[in-house]
């Protein structure tokens, strides 16, 4: 049947997309036919102008159909008439690539999900922080409770200092404050904990046996002493004190003291490191009526209970529920009282708190405090928030009722995060509070947990005083975000390496830039070598975007920066070889590129617009354009100067020039690099870097030295023992070997072995080959003797 004769020319017009509208059209045709004998009706040509453009290919019948249409209308009589006049051809666009889109690991799901924001571009993201009672390390992850009891603890063993207790009493107090310690090293079976407690107690063992002497001669005892044991033992004797003095504790300013101070000293560190602030910071203690209000609505929705002043979260009733799950990041963790116990804290583990609970599943939302902890005003009593509903009510007031991403340590899983997405969708009444949930792997350090209450842990000012913060952040670049990274110096000694390979490239990239050409000569033609290194320059930048779009694999994306620098390398080396000059247009692309990425991760900060600032990180961003004209002239009058003085064989000159090469130069932060053939390339380096480069060089050389002085040492040992060799007559040779050998021929060869038995033949025909050696050597001897050498 002919399409004009049943073409539902209103179905397509309904359809309003391009796209739709062609694939309707070409599901339409594959059942038709329209070729043979046909001949197109209004209807074909009303819907031919529907179309913007010719079908894609794939779309077989309909762009068969299209230019079957297109060529009918050409060949009309109309079109006959105009045969002059030409037409565009038709125009299909390519079929194009997939784009990369961005996947990250969801715990949600355990599996890598295509990231799709909830509102366009915007992404809502809440990240727990830090629990600030101590100094920041190099990895958070700490209950609340910790400040509570670090603040009293810290408050009752200042005020134990200021009475200013007499040797005796101290040591009468860190005996006593022992024995319950000596309980808990004995019950705790983890052995990281073991491990830590057995330090601290070796330690305060070490510092009590120089008191207690002094104690017991009745010496007065050292000052210094006193002060040793105070510090092996605070942990133990605020313990103590703890135990018997915190519930007299009641100043909430006592527990605000602690953590302002600490959060001071926080940003002060993520400023060094470089670490962007969040848009919004949020403190629980500023939060404590939306946090009631919070608890409220839960109670109010049927999920939470009042039990003696406390509110718990009613995890049965929740989980019974159609629309909502309990534990979905951690599901086979419910009924694991231990971490249960843990996530609740050490202040609210005790047998009257526990029984309060209905189900020992459920969680705190509100607890009614107790002498020695802070307090508020609550329809409840006086209390203070659970530890889980804080981030709840905080992200609630600023992202509402769902965000994209949360963000934690992946020790924060289950129950932390279990219970706040349980409570937040109890309250929200929803079962999406999140979306994504992303949990990054744990920081150790030479394989251990790093944690605060393991006393295992570096500060970061600690870090930043080994390394730079650029280094640091290479190192945590270098692994993945989700995995343990482990803290040790083969890591830190890897990103020093990666900085070290990619600054190299960097300045010798901007050593090529300055090199003098007109406007039209850094155009330069491309031969074979700049097509392909711009052809693996663009699979390169193809495989970075792939590796971030792969769950932010910074890794990977680091790995194929390092792979097209060593491929720049090679091509700046090649043409170095061959006398010629490499394309600075693409290898200054690269350069853009690798540094703006380098940016993108927080590794680059400044202006700079290739490579490393110089002086650190962006202090001195625009150093290198000043002085390097300078620095430019001084290096080509020292090049002359070392021209002529290998001309005129002025030896002190060329001393003087290696002079200010080696050793003034770094000084300031400069190097140069003499290259045979080629210009001196003057590169800025921080004036660290090259120091330690002297050093390396100095220690290399001094290696070598001794390698050499061993290697001729070695050779004239060999040369005076040969020397005494060949002093020995042959007829002596044997004579001294007396526990072998008992009589000897005319010529002192030995006849008969020391137990007076004639030698066998094949021993005796040994020893005549020896002997004539040794004839040969005194010869030899003999022969230099005379002529006086």
């Amino acid at each position: 049947p002919k399409i004009s004769a049943a073409f539902d020319y209103g179905f397509l017009l309904r359809i309003s997309e391009d796209a739709l509208r062609v694939e309707a059209l070409n599901e339409y045709l594959s059942s038709r036919s329209y070729l043979a004998g046909y001949v197109p009706s209004q209807v074909d040509a009303e819907a031919f102008a529907l179309l913007c453009r010719p079908p894609p290919e794939r779309h077989v019948h309909a762009l068969r159909w299209y230019k079957h249409i297109a060529t009918l209308k050409q060949n009309s009589p109309c079109r006959s008439q105009a045969k002059a006049k030409r037409v565009q051809p038709p125009w299909s666009p390519p079929e194009g690539t997939d784009v990369s889109k961005l996947h990250l690991y969801n715990s949600l799901t355990r599996t890598k999900e295509v990231f799709v924001p909830q509102k366009g571009n915007k992404v809502l993201w809440y990240c727990c922080g830090p629990t600030v009672y101590d100094a920041s390390h190099m990895g958070h992850a700490s209950t609340v409770d910790t400040i509570i009891k670090r603040a009293r603890q810290n408050y009752l063993l200042e005020q134990y200092g200021e009475k200013k207790p007499s040797p005796s009493q101290i040591l009468q107090d860190v005996l006593t404050a022992r024995t319950p310690f000596k309980a808990k090293l004995a019950e705790t079976t983890d052995p990281d904990k073991k491990q830590m407690l057995e330090r601290l107690d070796a330690a305060v063992d070490a510092a009590l046996g120089p008191l207690q002497v002094a104690v017991q001669s009745n010496a007065a005892g050292d000052t210094l002493q006193n002060q040793v044991l105070l510090e092996e033992a605070k942990d133990l004797l605020s313990d103590w004190l703890d135990s018997q003095f915190g519930s007299q504790v009641t100043e909430n300013s006592i527990f605000s003291l602690l953590p302002k101070y600490w959060e001071g000293e926080y940003h002060k560190d993520m400023e060094a490191l470089n670490v962007l602030p969040p848009d919004v910071l949020t403190r629980v203690s500023e939060y404590v009526p939306e946090i009631v209000a919070f608890v409220k609505g839960i109670v109010d929705n049927g999920y939470g209970y009042e039990s003696n002043g406390s509110v718990y979260f009613d995890t049965a009733k929740f989980d019974s529920c159609p629309a909502h799950s309990y534990a979905k990041l951690v599901p086979e963790a419910v009924g694991d009282q231990k971490a249960l116990q843990e996530g609740e804290g050490d202040l609210s583990i005790s047998a009257d708190r526990l029984s309060e609970k209905r189900s020992q599943n459920d969680f705190a939302l509100w607890k009614a405090s107790k002498p020695g902890e802070p307090s508020w005003d609550s329809p409840w009593g006086k209390g203070r928030p659970g530890w889980h509903i804080e981030c709840s009510a905080m992200a609630g007031s600023i992202l509402g009722e769902s965000m994209d991403i949360h963000g934690g340590g992946f020790d924060l899983c289950f129950p932390h995060h279990d219970n706040e997405l349980a409570q937040s969708e109890a309250y929200f009444e929803n079962d999406h509070w999140v979306r994504y949930f992303l949990h990054a792997g744990h920081l150790t350090i030479a394989g251990c947990k790093m944690s605060k209450s393991l006393k295992n842990f570096i500060t970061i000012k600690d870090a930043l005083a080994k390394h730079t913060a650029r280094q640091l952040r290479l190192a945590f670049l270098m692994h993945s975000w989700k995995d343990t990274l482990d803290y040790s110096n083969n890591t830190m000694e890897s990103a020093i390496q990666y900085e070290r390979f990619i600054n190299e490239f960097f300045l010798n990239v901007k050593d090529i830039l300055r090199s003098p050409t007109d406007i039209t000569g850094q155009f330069e033609k491309w031969e074979a070598e700049e097509i392909e290194l711009n052809k693996s320059f663009y699979v390169k930048k193809t495989s970075v975007h792939e590796a971030l779009c792969d769950n932010i694999d910074t890794r990977s994306a680091l790995e194929e920066m390092r792979a097209l620098v060593g491929q720049s390398n090679t091509y700046m080396a090649a043409r170095r070889s061959a006398k010629l000059p490499p394309n600075r247009m693409l290898l200054q692309s690269i350069a853009l590129y690798l540094t703006d990425m380098l940016k993108t991760f927080g590794a680059i900060e400044g202006s700079e617009p290739i490579g490393f600032p110089v002086g650190g990180n962006g202090q001195n961003a625009d150093l290198e354009s000043t002085v390097m004209p300078y620095l430019s002239v001084l290096s080509d009058f020292r090049e002359d100067v070392r021209k002529i003085a290998r001309e005129k064989k002025v030896t002190e000159l060329l001393r003087l020039c290696d002079e200010l090469r080696d050793d003034t130069l770094p000084e300031l932060g400069v190097r140069l690099e003499d290259r045979d053939g080629l210009p001196t390339s003057v590169k800025l380096v921080d004036k660290e870097t090259l120091l330690k480069e002297r050093e390396e060089k100095k220690k290399m050389e001094d290696e070598k030295k001794k390698k050499k002085e061993e290697a001729a040492r070695k050779k004239q040992e060999q040369e005076m023992a040969k020397l005494a060799k060949m002093k020995v007559k042959p007829s002596e040779m044997f004579r001294s070997e007396t526990d072998k050998y008992s009589n000897f021929d005319e010529t002192g060869f030995p006849t008969h072995d020391a137990e007076g038995k004639e030698l066998s033949k094949g021993l005796a025909k040994k020893l005549r080959k020896l002997y004539e050696a040794q004839e040969k050597l005194y010869n030899e001897y003999l022969q230099s003797t005379q002529n006086g050498s």
